[in-house]
């Protein structure tokens, strides 16, 4: 039972004492680099303590407008340094259309992306590099992020204790589910 072990140990983590400090780390670097979407330590933080929702969901918003700053600081002043890193790690495709995006939309790209699950690590230095106005940046980032981490802190609060026990009862399915979606979804993107 390999989903059920992962399971257990992101609830233990989220019921412990530091699991705020978690999540501010978590939420600012994910915005700049981390690979892990900050609403995987926050759906469990939530669901171990639903009456701190909209604590986790203004520290997670905040902490990621902060990492996101910092990208866009970064994108601003050495993106010809970065750009070989992402063209390394497989993400050229997803900064192109960051940038693209831009072009097309403006400031609502940041807003989309800091909704989104896309990652938005990749706006926060596109905006930088492409020298999108500080401010602007700043009010977009903090709508879309402040929209994503509401939206999942208060549905958790919600619905998460009601369905916690049935999420932990069929996690492995939906593990296993998940994975099988994302080879689906990797296959049909390499072939397209």
């Amino acid at each position: 039972m390999i989903f059920a072990g992962i399971y257990d140990r992101c609830m233990q983590w989220a019921a412990h004492r530091h699991a705020e400090r978690y999540l501010i780390g978590v939420s600012i670097f994910e915005a700049i680099f981390f690979p892990v979407p900050t609403a995987l330590m926050l759906i469990p933080m939530v669901l171990a303590k639903p009456q701190k929702a909209l604590r986790f969901s203004t520290v997670a918003t905040v902490m990621s407008v902060l990492g996101g700053m910092i990208g866009y600081l970064l994108g601003y002043v050495a993106i010809s340094a970065i750009e070989p890193w992402i063209m390394d790690i497989g993400w050229g495709d997803k900064y192109q259309t960051a940038q693209d995006w831009f072009e097309l939309y403006g400031i609502w790209a940041v807003v989309i992306a800091g909704f989104s699950p896309i990652p938005f690590k990749l706006f926060t230095v596109s905006a930088g590099a492409l020298s999108m106005p500080f401010g602007w940046f700043v009010l977009a980032a903090i709508i879309g992020r402040s929209a994503h981490f509401y939206l999942i802190g208060m549905t958790m609060a919600w619905a998460g204790p009601k369905m916690e026990p049935t999420v932990r009862r069929y996690i492995e399915w939906l593990g296993w589910l998940t994975v099988i979606i994302a080879v689906i979804a990797y296959v049909l993107h390499q072939n397209s």
